[in-house]
């Protein structure tokens, strides 16, 4: 029989995935470091275990004791996984600004969890940095792992994360693209990339209230770059000693939409339902394409699952709230959305009652006229109104080729929500489209306040 031991024997040895539509236009392959195949669906697993083995070698965390760590989620869930079958408490803090979903995996695996404001610096009594410290020191047999500078961390990456993406391109990766946090994904995996082929660009993806480029780019710590910031899981304030510098070749910064906005892109074309961090990763690397050649292989490394963003980046509502929409709603969406999506028409030459029964018959302000197969005009509640207001019996049996207007236009399903408002007007009441089915639809002023 196979089969291993425990959860934690399923740490590592994920899969890599070529990126296919939305690289289409790049030079060059595009792969993704799956690390949602980890138990628990992050790459924080590999130094949560690696940083948990080394405390026990060197007696920081002795048997029954109490794990104690900041974490925006991911690092807390390996260690909760490990305190698990390891036989550890787990108290975790982590901000307001992390998901909800996060919080409630941590405590489905028996953690307790703080949670601390944001908007503090990190030596504040407030923050999760200076909380996990100040429960290290009170709760005996404790041990505070302070993923920020446990060189464990980084020790982690450069022992599996890097070999891994060394074999799997069978030595042919040329640059690396990683988000930066607590920077021991990025440094660890660098150095041993870099050990093998020193040429290796490491491209590192940072958020805009992060002090990561800057610094990185002028030697500066400007408190002036720090402001709050909703991207989870990357950038910081702080510049912790996981972070090589001089191992990352660039920093590339992302904004919050853009990086939300990509996320879904992931899920919706590529079927890669992802975290917030992996949406800025990519939108990084497509900030930065013109660098690439055909010669070049690109290995972006993703640190978490798209479960602990349901209620976020993946909810329309949340993404509404934050503007991040403006650009995402399509006619599809709206197609989607609609609850009668039946396309109803009349010929152009049936007559005039034809056209207002039907209009009565369904509470329809408009109707496009048709020809056979082909759309060849419009006709409206307004118009049919007028005319049998003017002269009932001279109008009713009219035919609609007669008194139609011209056909209403046509747009693609890929159309931005925002710019039918160029179309869609007093005169102009609706606009049409076809779907990959082959389908018509029809979209008016209605659907389009629905949306909004």
């Amino acid at each position: 029989m196979k089969y291993h031991q425990n959860i934690l024997e399923t740490i590592g040895n994920t899969p890599m995935v070529r990126v296919q539509k939305i690289t289409a236009d790049f030079p060059c392959p595009v792969l993704i470091k799956m690390e949602t195949f980890n138990p628990g669906h992050s790459i924080k697993d590999r130094m949560a275990l690696k940083m948990l083995l080394d405390a026990e070698a060197n007696g920081k965390l002795k048997p029954g004791g109490t794990i104690i760590e900041c974490t925006s989620g991911n690092t807390g869930m390996g260690l909760a996984l490990a305190g698990v079958v390891r036989g550890y408490r787990c108290i975790f803090t982590t901000n307001d600004k992390q998901s909800k979903e996060k919080v409630d995996m941590l405590k489905a695996l028996g953690a307790e969890v703080i949670v601390c404001p944001t908007s503090v610096g990190p030596d504040d009594p407030r923050s999760y940095y200076s909380v996990a410290e100040r429960l290290s020191k009170e709760i005996p047999n404790s041990y505070w792992f302070n993923q920020y500078d446990n060189l464990s961390n980084r020790q982690a990456h450069y022992e599996s994360t890097g070999p891994e993406i060394w074999d799997q391109t069978d030595g042919r990766i040329t640059h690396l693209v990683v988000g930066v946090g607590t920077g021991g994904t990025i440094s660890g995996t660098s150095k041993y990339l870099k050990e093998q082929n020193p040429k290796i660009q490491v491209w590192g993806i940072d958020t805009f209230g992060s002090v990561f480029k800057k610094y990185h780019e002028t030697g500066e710590f400007d408190e002036k770059e720090i402001y709050p910031y909703i991207t989870e899981g990357i950038g910081e304030d702080i510049l912790p000693k996981n972070v090589e510098f001089n191992l990352i070749d660039l920093f590339e910064k992302v904004s919050d939409k853009d990086g939300a906005l990509m996320a879904r892109r992931l899920a919706r074309e590529e079927g890669m339902l992802l975290g917030y961090s992996a949406g800025s990763a990519m939108a990084g690397l497509l900030q930065l394409k013109e660098r690439l050649t055909q010669d070049d292989v690109v290995v972006v490394i993703i640190h978490d699952h798209g479960s602990r963003y349901v209620g976020k980046i993946y909810n329309d509502d949340w993404m509404r709230e934050r503007g991040f929409l403006e650009d995402d709603i399509t006619v599809s969406d709206l197609i989607r959305n609609k609850t009668d999506k039946k396309f109803y028409s009349v010929d152009s030459t049936s007559n005039l009652r034809t056209a207002f029964e039907l209009m009565k018959e369904h509470d329809l302000s408009q109707l496009p006229v048709t020809s056979g197969t082909e759309v060849v005009g419009s006709i409206s509640e307004t118009q049919v109104l007028h005319l049998l207001l003017e002269n009932p019996l001279a109008h009713i049996e009219r035919k609609i080729q007669e008194v139609m207007d011209d056909a209403f236009p046509w747009v693609e399903e890929t159309t931005p929500v925002r710019h039918l408002s160029r179309l869609i007007d007093k005169k102009v009441p609706a606009v049409l489209c076809k779907d990959k089915a082959g389908l018509n639809h029809i979209l008016t002023q209605y659907d389009l306040i629905q949306s909004l």
